[in-house]
C-alpha cells in the first residue's frame, strides 16, 4: 500500500486556534492584560519555540503573579486539550485509508503532548500509526524520522506523499526523501525560492482529496 505522512500541528488539527482559546481563558483566569494574547502567540510561534524558552518568557513578564505549575500546564495541555478534528479532514483521511493508503502522522514535538491531540481528536483510530520526534530522536526536515515513520508501518518511501502546512519542515522534508507533496498553505503564499511542492491545497481535506484523486489518475 502507497505511503501517505501528514503533519499534525496546523495541519490535522488546528493547533493555533486551540492554543489561542487555552491563552485567552489563562489571561482571563488570573488577571492578565488581555492584549497579552498577541504577545504569547508570537512568542510561541505555532509551537516551534521550545517550551522552556516560552516558560521563562512568560516568568520573566509576569513574576509572582503566576505559579510555574499554571504556566506548565497551559504549556503541556492548554492546546492539546482543545483541538479538534474537522469533519471534512476526517472524512477524507477515512476515504484515503479506505482508498488503500498507509497513513502515518509525522510531527515534531513531544510526546505527552503530540499523543494527546491524536487521541483526544481519534486520530489514533484512523491512522495506521504516528512518529513524534521527541522518541524518534529526529525532526522534521531530517529524513531520518520519516524513515522512521515508514518502518513503523512496515512500509517504503518509494511513490510516498507528505502533507504538512510547514515549508521548512514538511515540503523541504519531502524533496530531501525524494517523496512527493502537499503544501497546506491556510491562505497564505508560497515564498521559499529554491524548492517547491508537488501541489498547494488550501487546507487538509482539500490535500488529502488531491493526493487519493491522483493516485486514481496515475492508476
Amino acid at each position: 500500500m502507497p505511503l501517505l505522512m501528514l503533519d499534525l500541528d496546523n495541519t490535522l488539527v488546528d493547533r493555533d486556534a486551540a492554543f489561542r482559546d487555552a491563552v485567552t481563558d489563562f489571561l482571563a483566569a488570573h488577571g492578565l492584560p488581555p492584549d497579552d494574547l498577541a504577545w504569547l502567540m508570537s512568542v510561541d510561534a505555532s509551537g516551534y519555540t521550545p517550551r522552556r524558552a516560552i516558560a521563562e518568557a512568560m516568568t520573566e513578564r509576569y513574576g509572582g503573579n503566576v505559579t510555574g505549575d499554571a504556566v506548565r500546564t497551559l504549556l503541556d495541555r492548554g492546546a492539546a486539550d482543545r483541538v479538534t478534528l474537522p469533519e471534512p479532514t476526517r472524512a477524507a483521511l477515512a476515504e484515503a485509508v479506505a482508498a488503500g493508503w498507509t497513513c502515518v502522522i509525522v510531527t515534531n514535538g513531544r510526546v505527552v503532548q503530540q499523543e494527546l491531540k491524536i487521541r483526544h481528536t481519534g486520530l489514533d483510530a484512523i491512522v495506521h500509526g504516528w512518529v513524534i520526534s521527541e522518541a524518534a530522536g529526529h525532526k522534521k526536515p531530517a529524513p531520518e524520522i520519516f524513515h522512521t515513520a515508514a518502518a513503523t508501518v512496515g512500509a517504503s518511501l518509494r511513490s510516498s506523499w507528505v502533507i504538512g502546512d510547514s515549508a521548512h519542515a514538511d515540503i523541504r522534508g519531502a524533496t530531501g526523501i525524494d517523496a512527493r507533496s502537499v503544501w497546506v498553505s491556510n491562505g497564505r503564499p508560497w515564498t521559499e525560492p529554491t524548492f517547491r511542492p508537488t501541489h498547494i491545497a488550501v487546507d487538509a481535506a482539500s490535500a488529502l482529496h488531491h493526493v487519493v484523486g491522483a493516485r486514481r489518475t496515475s492508476g
